[in-house]
């Protein structure tokens, strides 16, 4: 019986049916989707369902985020889809250059063998106690035994990699694998004065690696479709295995491993050097201040490499994985310090739930059910991760093993340096208790915004209770309701309430005095907060984030104060069209939750000045 089959039914449904999903993968929290046509994707729904925390579209991939037990909801979805996990990566992905691509198959190649190298790191931190308290001496044959599962998971990396990476690019596993432990062999790994029809081989060494063998399997993608193609049907049982590892262990010896090899010592150089010349202070309280940010992107694994990179040179990495446990660890202090400062006890029971996720390592659920709603916390994050990985740079704080979160502190011991550990425990203490003081003080804004002054866009009704702000419109043309606004994310009113408007001039225009809050890369998204605390987002387009800012002028900049009725950007609308874009303008409220309602006016024709929705407030009574 499957435990998430109506879960994975009701997403396969509203993702646009089977024939949609092109390639999925998952990761630590979420199933990354790569879609045929990501419009059919019902986003909103999908946000509403019963065990979504929330759903990210960049251009990475679209993804869900489930939380820690993605992996069960995984393997029951590619069951229900009937495809084999081989399959994920064989289609061509659209509209990403090759550096996202290769990005994308290192991420998502690192992903599943994450199991193994956490429980490597975490074995070698509870050897260390368990020897350091004399219970099991180093010689010992049970200490031993245990210390060999630690090693073979690194020096055996290659196999690991071999097997994921062959999944992702839809190439044999088993070819993959063998590959890679015909490298790993006691006649190759390592071994000097090698040569391969007369040709001279360096002397490489590939345990411990996985550049070599990601380049290899890669490689090995394009030789299988090519012997497929010239091998009759017939043969291709016997033949094709045969012809594939003929052409690529001479790849893999003459070029591939040479090149992925001199590739990894160039990346553990180029850290080296900026550790050495820069400082790793600098690198971890930019890392640990930075983290959620790239959590957002989509690139929160992107470091992986370059970690198991440093591992195995070095022994221990210098700067990433503490720098995440560091900004883990500060992002659940922000939410502690939203927790002692609410006085709603929703929000309470939110704050303290997240906060406990945050503190074992997993942030997706603090990111994007907290942080990308009040924003406040990222500053928390920043100044408390930041002062955090600046303690930890200064002093030389190492992670032996890959390991994150609160669990994660013992692999900090290494070969009993408990200095070590003692020194990170104090970066935890400062990056958590700084952020928890700063999010305290900077307070909900939900809650803290609540008071509002007049101004020229407010207009107060004859009952004295109640009072209302009007919203001029942004654009000139058609006014439409947003239900006709042919975007599910948008036309459900899940993003807040407000009006489509039918562009007939280029020009867009501010609908309240405030400020820029946002100005977004793409250019086709502004945010502006309103003098009444009024968050008004005005979206150019549909899915014109895909232009890239191509057509767009925007004409001010995030913390820019402006006036109703200033010029905000000039569009050329006719080229969207003839891109084949909606022009639609959007203007919605995302704080709608805020305020008694929000009425919009009538289909019509709009001029500039003109009132496009009113926000309805309740006046404070008089004590």
């Amino acid at each position: 019986m499957m435990k998430y089959q109506e879960f994975n039914q009701q997403i396969i449904d509203l993702i646009g049916g089977k024939n949609n999903i092109q390639a999925v993968v998952h990761c630590m929290t979420r199933l990354r989707f790569t879609l045929k046509d990501k419009r059919k994707a019902k986003t909103e729904e999908i946000k509403n369902l019963k065990g979504v925390i929330d759903v990210v579209d960049n251009n990475v991939a679209y993804q869900i985020i489930v939380g820690t037990h993605v992996n069960d909801v995984y393997k029951e979805l590619i069951d229900m889809l009937g495809i084999s996990t081989g399959e994920e990566g064989s289609q061509k992905r659209k509209n990403k250059n090759f550096v996202k691509a290769a990005l994308d198959v290192v991420s998502e190649s690192m992903n599943p063998i994450l199991e193994p190298i956490i429980c490597a790191g975490l074995l070698a931190a509870f050897l260390s106690i368990v020897s350091l308290t004399g219970l099991i001496s180093p010689e010992s044959p049970t200490y031993q035994i245990f210390d060999a599962l630690r090693n073979a998971v690194f020096y055996f990396l290659p196999i690991f990699m071999a097997m994921s990476c062959a999944k992702r690019l839809g190439v044999s596993p088993y070819l993959a694998v063998a590959l890679a432990a015909t490298i790993l062999s006691g006649s190759i790994n390592g071994v000097e004065g090698l040569s391969l029809f007369t040709i001279p081989l360096p002397q490489i060494t590939y345990s411990n690696s996985f550049i070599p063998i990601l380049l290899a399997v890669w490689f090995m993608g394009y030789v299988t479709k090519i012997v497929k193609r010239i091998v009759p049907t017939a043969l291709q049982y016997f033949l094709t295995p045969l012809l594939i590892m003929v052409v690529m262990l001479p790849a893999t010896l003459l070029v591939f491993g040479p090149l992925g090899f001199y590739l990894g010592e160039g990346i553990i150089a180029f850290f080296n050097l900026l550790m050495k010349y820069v400082g790793s202070w600098f690198v971890m309280m930019l890392y640990s201040a930075l983290q959620p940010f790239i959590i957002m992107l989509g690139a929160g694994n992107f470091i992986m490499p370059v970690v198991a990179s440093l591992i195995a040179s070095n022994g221990y990495d210098p700067a990433f994985i503490s720098s995440c446990t560091i900004s883990d660890i500060a992002v659940g202090g922000a939410m502690l310090g939203y927790f002692l400062r609410t006085k709603n006890s929703k929000q309470k029971q939110l704050f303290g739930t997240v906060t406990l996720s945050a503190i074992l390592g997993v942030t997706e659920p603090a990111i994007y059910g907290v942080f990308v709603k009040f924003r406040r916390p990222f500053v928390a994050v920043m100044i408390g991760g930041g002062l955090g990985g600046l303690f930890a740079g200064i002093t030389g704080v190492k992670a032996y093993s890959i390991a994150w979160g609160l669990f994660g502190l013992p692999a900090y011991i290494g070969a009993g340096d408990f200095k070590n550990l003692w020194l990170m425990v104090s970066a935890v203490i400062i990056s958590f208790v700084g952020a928890a003081i700063v999010s305290y003080i900077l307070g909900v804004p939900s809650e803290d915004d609540s008071a509002e002054k007049e101004s020229p866009g407010e207009i107060t009704g004859e009952n004295p209770n109640f009072r209302t702000i009007s919203l001029s419109t942004a654009a000139e043309g058609q006014l439409v309701q947003l239900t006709e606004v042919k975007d599910q994310a948008f036309s459900t009113g899940a993003l807040g309430k407000g009006v489509g408007i039918i562009p007939k001039k280029d020009t867009i225009y501010a609908p309240v005095d405030g400020e820029v809050a946002a100005v977004f890369p793409t250019k086709h998204a502004i945010g502006i907060k309103g003098d009444q605390g009024e968050e008004v987002l005005i979206h150019i387009g549909i899915d014109t984030v895909k232009l890239e800012g191509e057509h767009f002028q925007v004409m001010v900049n995030q913390g820019d104060v402006v006036k109703r009725g200033q010029k905000l950007a000039i569009v050329d609308f006719e080229s969207i069209v003839d891109d084949g874009y909606d022009p639609t303008v959007i203007v919605i409220i995302t704080n709608t939750n805020d305020y008694l309602d929000v009425i919009p006016e009538g289909s019509k024709q709009v001029h500039i000045d003109d009132p496009i929705m009113n926000i309805v407030l309740e006046q404070e009574q008089s004590k």
